[in-house]
C-alpha cells in the first residue's frame, strides 16, 4: 500500500482528520478523493465529502469492487447524517454483499450497524433489536462494539428502559474510551444526557412537574390510574386501554385527570373535547354522550361522578390519577422531536420517519416555519430543514415507535 494513504487511513481512525489531508489534499486518483471524503465528513462537511465520495465510486473499477463497495458505505454513512434515508436504502444491500464475498468482515459489519441506526430513526424498534442481537461481534474492534452498545442504549430509551439504557451506555463509553477517538467518546455523552434533563411532565391533581426518564419509568409501572398523553392510553395495573383513535374520549378523560379529585367544568370538558369556546346545548348533549362511552370504558378502573358545576373522577384507593404528559406539545410535537437532533432533514424523510405523505408534512413544516420554529435551508430537492435543538429536555416520547413499548 502507498505508504501516504496508510497514514491517512490511520489519521482517520483515530479521529484525526487534519492530519489526513496534509497527507491526501492535493490527489485525484480513487483512493485519494475517497480519503479526502471521509476526512471532510469528520470535519463536518458533509455536502463536500458527498461529492468527492461519489467521485471516488465513480473511479473505482470493477475490477476494484472491494474498494467501491467500502466507498459505497462511507457514501451511505455521509447520506445517513445528511438524512437521505433511502439513498442508505438503496446503497448498503449489494456494498454488504460484495465486502462479504471478499471477506471484509470489519467494513461489513461497519455497514450494517449503519443499517440498523437508519432502521431506528424510522422507529423501527423490534426490528431493530432482532438485527442488532443476530451481529455476529466476536473480535469487533472497540469503536464497533461502542457503536454496537450506542444503539442498545437509544433502543432501551425508545423502549423506556432506563436501568438497561444506562448499563448499555456504561458498555459504550467504556469501548469509546479504549478506542481512542474523541468524537466518538463525545457521541455516547451526547446520548446519555437523555437520561439526566427532564423527559416529560407529570401532572396530578392539577399541579405539574417535570421528570426524568428513570422517573417516566416508574410512573408506567404505577398501580394506579395513568393517562399516558404521550402514547394516548390508559394504564391501570395489568389493564391498558389505547385511545389513540378515539381523541374526543381520551380529551375528556385526560381533561378529567388532570383536575382528579376536583372537578372539571362542563364548559371546559367541552372547549377540551371538541374544541370550542362557546357551548351549546348540541354540545352539552354530545358531552353526555361521550361520558357515556367514558364510563364504560372505564369500568372498574374509575367512575365518572356528575357534580353541580361538572364531573369529577373518582379513582379507587382515594389516590389521584396520573398524567404522564410530554415535555413538549402540539399537533407538531413528533416532527419538532426529530428535528431536535439538530441535524439537517429532508421532507422526504421526516416523512418517511413519521410515517406521514410527504404533502401533509411539507404543510406542517410550512407552519412551523411561519412561526419562526424551524428554518429551511436550500431549495427543490435540496432543501433541508433545521430547527433548534432542545438542550433543557430529552423529547425521547415524541420520537415515532413503530411497535409497542419494549423489546426482547
Amino acid at each position: 500500500m502507498d505508504p501516504l494513504v496508510q497514514h491517512a487511513s490511520r489519521a482517520l481512525s483515530l479521529g484525526d482528520p487534519l492530519a489526513a489531508l496534509r497527507l491526501v489534499a492535493l490527489r485525484e486518483d480513487a483512493i485519494g478523493l475517497a480519503l479526502r471524503g471521509l476526512a471532510m465528513a469528520q470535519l463536518g462537511e458533509l455536502r463536500r465529502a458527498r461529492e468527492l465520495l461519489l467521485r471516488a465510486v465513480r473511479g473505482f473499477g470493477k475490477r476494484q469492487a472491494l474498494a467501491r463497495a467500502r466507498c459505497v458505505v462511507a457514501l451511505a454513512e455521509v447520506a445517513m447524517a445528511l438524512r437521505d434515508l433511502d439513498v442508505v436504502k438503496r446503497a448498503l444491500p449489494a456494498a454488504i454483499a460484495t465486502l462479504e464475498q471478499h471477506r471484509d468482515r470489519d467494513n461489513a459489519l461497519h455497514a450494517r450497524l449503519v443499517e440498523l441506526r437508519r432502521q431506528l430513526l424510522l422507529g423501527r424498534v423490534a426490528a431493530t433489536a432482532r438485527a442488532l442481537r443476530a451481529l455476529d461481534l466476536r473480535g469487533a474492534s472497540s469503536v464497533h462494539m461502542a457503536r454496537a452498545h450506542l444503539i442498545e442504549a437509544e433502543l432501551a430509551l425508545r423502549s423506556l428502559q432506563s436501568s438497561r439504557a444506562r448499563n448499555a451506555l456504561d458498555r459504550a463509553r467504556a469501548f469509546a474510551r479504549r478506542s481512542g477517538v474523541p468524537a466518538l467518546s463525545a457521541e455516547v455523552d451526547s446520548v446519555g444526557r437523555v437520561l439526566r434533563v427532564p423527559a416529560g411532565r407529570v401532572i396530578q391533581a392539577g399541579r405539574s412537574r417535570s421528570i426524568t426518564l428513570s422517573e417516566v419509568e416508574r410512573c408506567l409501572r404505577a398501580h394506579g390510574l395513568l393517562v399516558d398523553a404521550c402514547r394516548r392510553t390508559l394504564h391501570c395495573g395489568e389493564r391498558r386501554v389505547d385511545l389513540r383513535r378515539r381523541p374526543v374520549l381520551f380529551a375528556l378523560v385526560r381533561a378529567l385527570a388532570e383536575a382528579s379529585p376536583a372537578s372539571s367544568p362542563r364548559q371546559h370538558l367541552i372547549a377540551m373535547a371538541f374544541g370550542v369556546s362557546r357551548a351549546n346545548d348540541s354540545y352539552r348533549v354530545r358531552l353526555r354522550v361521550e361520558l357515556a362511552r367514558l364510563r364504560k370504558l372505564l369500568t372498574g378502573i374509575a367512575e365518572i361522578r356528575a357534580v353541580a358545576d361538572g364531573f369529577t373522577l373518582i379513582v379507587p384507593d382515594a389516590e389521584p390519577a396520573l398524567v404522564l404528559a410530554p415535555p413538549i406539545e402540539g399537533d407538531d410535537a413528533a416532527l419538532l422531536a426529530l428535528l431536535a437532533d439538530g441535524a439537517a432533514w429532508s421532507s422526504s424523510a421526516l416523512a418517511l420517519a413519521l410515517g406521514e405523505s410527504q404533502r401533509r408534512t411539507q404543510r406542517a413544516l410550512a407552519g412551523l416555519e411561519a412561526r419562526g420554529e424551524v428554518r429551511a435551508l436550500g431549495r427543490g430537492r435540496a432543501q433541508r430543514w433545521l430547527a433548534r435543538p432542545y438542550t433543557d429536555i430529552a423529547t425521547i416520547l415524541l420520537l415515532p415507535v413503530a411497535s409497542s413499548i419494549g423489546y426482547d
